[in-house]
């Protein structure tokens, strides 16, 4: 095909493939494409014409050479004119002589005082998956060296790149469209497990946590999450976030643990264009990101000392700069942070500063983990196995025996755990009902010797490794050689294991969704 343009067109395509990449929205890029067809190949008058969505008429979406009163009027209905018949047979059409033609209505009166047999006229459709969505017409002079043929070819070209960028900005606008409900949708999502999270919460030390959340979210204060990994501390910074006055701004969340130190810095505070190789343009950091709501720092314990004095500044004087900037840059942002670890003891031993410390320490909330809260442990197995019923469609149920064995069981990874293990029964569980030999290993270890008749005879030695080698894959999201590691076996042994059991399909679609799952950074 490009041996078979000349050489102007052939320049002429290359600058509207620039201009339409570079340019911002729709109107922008065709405005774009009708100047170079007008100023580069002398094609007077060119327009795009598209449909209109609500009406269902064909309106001039954009032109060159055209007021705007022309553009008004510049009106079709599918089949009406040269433009309505283009549309309606989505068929390029040639007119040598627009004084010989009756379907040329002249709509726009923009041709007035021009000798109509002085003026050609050609139009192609703009189709998207085989259906036209608008028309690109252009006035032209056809003379000894000009080829209708080779025009409607250039043009048929330019329509094609036309109906990308209506393709893009059909997408956008739906997008924008759901933003809205979307954002209805999230707020209402984040209520939901609010309720949920509290409901099935009743024990003493659940209760307390509540009672600091509602006192302390109407403040300004930076408030520190405490506790062990899986009880919930995200969930709470989201709720802590949604019962304040900043909930209609942004929740902004970082992992100070899962990125490496210069990507951590750029991430929390942004950079120019030019601080570092690849930094091609400026961008704003997670601070910006939350100016006006909230930055969740999760793992903060993991901060290097490095950024803890920068994160320090900016609690201190609301001030920051980018990464290889020096402008002063202010934000309204309130800090809740998360840990694990036990700060005072980091202090101690030199590794997290004391005055960073004090700032984040305001108001410390204490997260309790699941063995602290024995009362819960029933109310939260029947809220999971509630939900995994409405999302698998199956009636789960725990017979007595699994529901004691799994209220005996220590949850070192807490709710986070027994979410997990809730679903994994969901799915490997033949029927409905969940036996005490359904679970798996680690769980049941402390009661093997009572296993009641209801619930069968001990389960088979096979059973018992196939269900040691899920509980340890999924203590450690899914990595085989992390698991290998705990079950004292090599990355090849616990392969083998696998496919012995079938588990290739169900571990590599939990590997998926926990990947999914994971923050962006």
């Amino acid at each position: 095909m490009e041996s078979r343009l000349r050489e102007p067109k052939w320049r002429a395509l290359c600058e509207i493939s620039r201009a339409t990449g570079e340019a911002l929205n729709l109107d922008q890029a065709l405005g774009q494409i009708l100047r170079v067809l007008a100023d580069t190949l002398a094609m007077n008058r060119p327009t795009v014409t598209l449909r209109d969505e609500d009406t269902g008429q064909l309106v001039i979406r954009a032109s060159h050479g055209l007021s705007e009163e022309a553009n008004r009027r510049g009106t079709y209905r599918e089949g009406e004119g040269i433009t309505g018949r283009i549309f309606e047979t989505a068929e390029p059409f040639v007119v040598p002589d627009l004084s010989k033609e009756p379907r040329f209505l002249h709509r726009t009166g923009s041709r007035n005082g021009i000798a109509k047999c002085t003026i050609g006229f050609l139009g192609v459709p703009i189709r998207l998956q085989g259906e036209a969505v608008g028309v690109l017409t252009a006035d032209r002079v056809f003379g000894p060296k000009v080829s209708y043929e080779e025009d409607v070819e250039f043009l048929a070209i330019v329509a094609a790149l036309i109906a990308q960028r209506v393709s893009i900005n059909r997408r956008v606008q739906v997008r924008e469209a759901g933003l809205v409900p979307a954002n209805r949708s999230l707020k209402a999502g984040i209520s939901e497990r609010y309720n949920h999270f509290f409901m099935v919460g009743q024990s003493p030390s659940m209760l307390a946590v509540q009672n600091l959340l509602q006192k302390v979210a109407p403040s300004r204060a930076s408030v520190l999450l405490l506790g062990e990994a899986g009880t919930g501390k995200t969930l709470i910074a989201r709720i802590l976030h949604e019962s304040s006055p900043r909930a209609k701004l942004p929740f902004i969340k970082l992992n100070c643990k899962a990125l490496p130190e210069n990507r951590l810095e750029r991430e929390l505070f942004g950079y120019e264009k030019g601080a570092f190789t690849g930094a091609t343009q400026a961008k704003a950091g997670r601070i910006e990101d939350a100016d006006g709501g909230t930055l969740f720092l999760d793992e903060v314990g993991e901060l290097p000392l490095l950024l803890q004095a920068r994160l320090l500044r900016f609690l201190q004087e609301r001030e920051f700069e980018r990464l290889g900037g020096n402008q002063a840059r202010n934000a309204d942002v309130r800090i809740v942070a998360a840990t694990n670890r036990v700060l005072g003891e980091a202090v101690r031993e030199g590794v997290f500063r004391e005055d960073l410390y004090y700032r984040l320490n305001v108001f410390p909330i204490q997260v309790p983990a699941l063995r602290e809260r024995q009362a819960d442990v029933a109310l939260l197995l029947q809220h999971f196995l509630a939900k995994f019923s409405k999302e698998y469609r199956r009636n789960l149920r725990l017979t007595d025996r699994a529901q004691q064995a799994l209220k005996d069981y220590q949850w070192p990874g807490n709710v986070r755990e027994m979410e997990n293990l809730v679903e994994r029964l969901a799915i490997l569980a033949e029927g409905g009902e969940i036996t005490w030999k359904s679970l798996p290993a680690h769980v049941v270890s402390r009661v093997l010797p009572a296993a009641p008749e209801e619930d069968g005879a001990l389960p088979h030695l096979k059973e018992l490794e196939r269900r040691e080698v899920l509980a340890a894959l999924g203590r450690h999201r899914w990595n085989q050689s992390r698991a290998a590691r705990e079950l004292g076996i090599t990355l090849r042994q616990i392969g083998y294991r696998i496919k012995k059991f079938g588990l290739e399909e169900f571990v590599h679609q939990h590997r998926l969704r926990d990947t999914a799952e994971r923050p962006r950074n």
